[in-house]
């Protein structure tokens, strides 16, 4: 069933969500830090068995210089540059086995594939710690360091997904101007945090994004992972506005105010998981030249699945 507002009124809906006054001091001062670390990209062959694609383990230096794992997919012994897509996975997922996920590298573009730091053992495989530690939180990520934002687990997640770009641009193959981040999900909220921090990509795909208006995400769905900070803040009772001043730092909503690539975002009416309203306040927010927003109405959380890549593909060459 419909979980949230009628199209019209998410058309027209206005989040509430405001940016605290030293969001862009501290994103400066968060990404500055990351850059004192050299990136150290190492590209390692892997034999797949594949004949049409060549596969690389990647590895990177993110948030404090900590290793990050990629996988970089690229057209057999293609030479570049490539226009390159930078994907971001899902909340509980890694970047995956060598094998899965060969539609890009298929269809001609470099593929970097950035495992998600803490993660991979939810649904898909991962291989990269999260060596910070953190107090007191909900099991999940969602409340991990929410204590304050410099030690909040996504400030970790971003950076190293900023890093991400500027790792897979380095790379000789990559064409530096034709740079595109992606996700579903929770990589959909990440695809939307980096399109407000790097002011150059070329096109940004933000697929039923999680970690959009997190105070009203917080309050209209009881589905996971948004109840992971509603069951923090009902043993935490006195912190509701303390958490939610850390979130605004992390927030969709603020990212999408600072965009400026074209994007194209999906949603679905029956969603219950990131609610088309969540959604809605990122897309209207978003200051990007262009923008448009493909509506899933008898969909949940899975969106238009394969039809939501074809959507992609078909815009991407027209792009291109």
């Amino acid at each position: 069933m419909f979980v949230d507002l009628p199209e019209a009124q998410l058309r027209a809906l206005t989040s509430d969500q405001l940016d605290p006054d030293d969001f862009d001091a501290f994103w400066a001062r968060t990404l500055g830090e990351a850059r004192s670390f050299p990136l150290d990209v190492e590209l390692t062959p892997i034999d797949t068995g594949l004949t049409s694609i060549d596969t690389f383990d990647v590895t990177f230096n993110g948030f404090a210089g900590q290793p990050i794992k990629a996988w970089l997919r690229v057209p057999a012994e293609a030479s570049g540059p490539l226009p390159t897509i930078v994907q971001y996975q899902g909340y509980g997922g890694g970047r995956g086995h060598a094998l899965e996920n060969l539609l890009w590298a298929s269809a001609g573009f470099a593929h970097f594939y950035m495992d998600t730091r803490g993660q991979g053992s939810g649904w898909s495989v991962g291989a990269t710690a999260d060596p910070d530690g953190s107090g007191p939180a909900y099991p999940g990520v969602m409340t991990r360091g929410i204590e304050s934002a410099d030690t909040y687990y996504y400030r970790r997640l971003f950076t190293d997904a900023v890093r991400a770009v500027e790792a897979a641009r380095s790379i000789e193959v990559v064409d530096a101007s034709r740079t595109i981040v992606a996700g579903a999900s929770q990589g959909g909220g990440i695809t939307l945090a980096v399109a407000g921090l790097v002011p150059d990509l070329f096109a940004a795909f933000p697929r039923v994004p999680f970690l959009c208006d997190f105070r009203r995400a917080s309050v209209i769905t009881d589905s996971h992972p948004y109840k992971e900070i509603g069951r923090y803040l009902a043993v935490h009772r006195d912190r509701i506005e303390q958490v939610h001043g850390v979130l605004a730092y992390f927030d969709g909503v603020n990212f999408a105010k600072r965009a400026t690539a074209p994007a194209w975002f999906t949603t679905a009416l029956m969603d219950d998981v990131c609610p088309p309203s969540t959604v809605f306040g990122a897309f209207n927010a978003y200051a990007g030249a262009s923008k448009d927003i493909d509506i899933w109405p008898y969909n949940g959380h899975e969106g238009g699945q394969i039809e939501d890549e074809q959507r992609m593909l078909q815009v991407l060459r027209a792009l291109i």
